[in-house]
């Protein structure tokens, strides 16, 4: 994987919501070795102790709080409590995200409005809060985990329009808050991954002979899926002065997936 050695974002406020396992964990580690002040924000309480072990095992602060993105009362005290414990937040990364699979015409009402709520609401809640937190302070970076879901559709085809829909949201927001807060300090770029082995998804690719899978893997140029590491180069590029002029971006990291 790439070293993050080059990286330096000692004394860093960094939240990274969902960041309890998977992609969202591997970037709080990223950052964490870097010299980063971890806060992990999310509902799987259960999973917090081995995250923050994580964490601090790489010599880095870690908090765990608990977090409903999609619950405004829950990210304002979030933002409250991480602003009066380090006083600012220089970085925040939107990970946390859901999927409820549904043929569109048999999709109940609630499972779209739960979809929407933590993907879409959930980070533009996170955006908002934050982003005020930010644009006092003078400035910051955010980082978007989208998903070539947002730029695509699946042909095989996915039953999952709430979750494709919301990840579209999430790269038109990234768009429009760059775009917003450009001249105040403020940058805004998401990541788009493709099919990735994460706890969630790990059982199903790992499934001998899925005809589904071999066709995720079988339109992939470079014939894999990913692993949660290959997200954490660019989210550290992002929210580093590498990147000082780079905003509004979605890159997907996909194996080349969206090219064909």
């Amino acid at each position: 994987m790439a070293d993050t050695v080059k990286f330096d974002f000692s004394d860093k406020a960094v939240i990274v919501t969902g960041a309890e396992r998977g992609i969202g964990l591997e970037i709080a580690k990223g950052f964490a070795k870097c010299g980063a002040d971890i806060i992990i924000a999310g509902i799987m309480d259960e999973e917090f102790p081995n995250a923050e072990k994580q964490i601090k095992e790489l010599g880095a602060e870690c908090t765990c709080i608990h977090t409903d993105i999609s619950d405004e009362n829950s990210v304002k005290n979030l933002v409250d409590e991480v602003t009066e414990k380090y006083g600012r937040i220089d970085i925040l990364v939107n990970n946390a995200g859901i999927n409820k699979l549904a043929p569109a015409e048999e999709m109940p009402l609630e499972v779209w409005q739960r979809v929407i709520g933590v993907n879409f609401t959930g980070t533009f809640l996170m955006c908002r809060e934050v982003g005020s937190v930010m644009l006092g302070q003078g400035g910051g970076n955010i980082v978007n985990i989208a998903s070539m879901s947002g730029l695509i559709v699946n042909p095989l085809p996915q039953t999952q329009c709430a979750y494709n829909s919301s990840k579209a949201g999430v790269i038109m927001l990234t768009k429009c808050l760059a775009n917003e807060w450009a001249e105040r300090g403020i940058r805004v770029n998401a990541i788009a991954p493709g099919f990735t082995k994460t706890p969630l998804t790990k059982k199903r690719l790992e499934t001998p002979n899925d005809p589904a899978v071999k066709k995720w893997i079988g339109g992939t140029p470079m014939g894999r899926v990913a692993v949660p590491e290959e997200m954490v180069g660019l989210a550290l590029y992002y929210a580093s002065d590498l990147s000082s002029f780079t905003t509004g971006t979605c890159m997907p990291i996909d194996g080349g997936y969206t090219c064909l």
